[in-house]
């Protein structure tokens, strides 16, 4: 088994770049509506998951980070050519790209999704004491 080397500034400072990276695109992710931004977010994060493979390839000093990169690479450009259809389908159809509007895309026979929202008051059935309510 090799010794593990401590790690120079070079490498480092790839790997706080790549977990910038991916934290500001989780960040993104989970606090966007907007389609558009949610992919790019995806995307943000398979970048830093990318700059990380090829990091921990070098550090190893194999190929292997870079032939997951490529991997990685491809399922973003297919992630991105599907979210783009998906997203001018959304549009034609409601002019909005509100990640709320999916659930209108749905067969005619099946029934409306319930949706729970923070300022959704039609769920209080009961004058209650809440501030919710």
């Amino acid at each position: 088994m090799s010794e593990m080397t401590p790690l120079n500034y070079e490498e480092l400072r790839s790997l706080m770049v790549a977990a910038g990276l991916f934290v500001l695109g989780a960040i993104g992710f989970l606090t966007r509506r907007n389609l558009i931004l949610l992919v790019l977010s995806a995307e943000l994060m398979l970048h830093g998951v990318s700059l990380s493979l090829v990091t921990f390839g070098k550090i190893h000093q194999n190929q292997e980070g870079q032939a997951f990169t490529i991997f990685v690479l491809t399922v973003a450009a297919c992630e991105a050519g599907l979210a783009l259809s998906l997203v001018l389908a959304l549009y034609r159809q409601t002019h909005s790209l509100d990640i709320r509007l999916w659930s209108e895309l749905r067969e005619f026979d099946t029934p409306v999704p319930v949706m729970a929202d923070a300022t959704d008051h039609s769920l209080c059935h009961q004058p209650t004491t809440e501030s919710r309510c």
